[in-house]
């Protein structure tokens, strides 16, 4: 299952996010993976796609980082898996 999380950095600061992912890395459990991330211009939002077989696994991996970061996560489908899977008719 693919999920866009979308980060807000408390206090709108990157660096304490940055510091402990150089120390920790992006501290996935297993069976969670990272696919790619954007951050605006602002520097106060990152938009990642995750994928997990969960959202429960997911909310694992934001719970380590939640202390500096404010989630939002949305479960998404590739525009090819909508369409392929989009019932006819509707």
């Amino acid at each position: 299952m693919l999920f866009m999380v979308i980060e807000e950095f408390k206090q709108a600061d990157p660096e304490p996010i940055r510091r402990r992912f150089v120390r920790d890395g992006r501290m996935l459990p297993d069976g969670v993976l990272y696919h790619a991330s954007w951050i605006d211009p602002a520097n106060t939002r990152c938009f990642q796609i995750m994928e997990a077989e969960t959202l429960n696994a997911l909310l694992i991996w934001a719970d380590r980082w939640a202390d500096l970061v404010d989630f939002k996560i949305v479960p998404v489908l590739t525009s090819q898996d909508y369409w392929k899977n989009l019932p006819s008719g509707a």
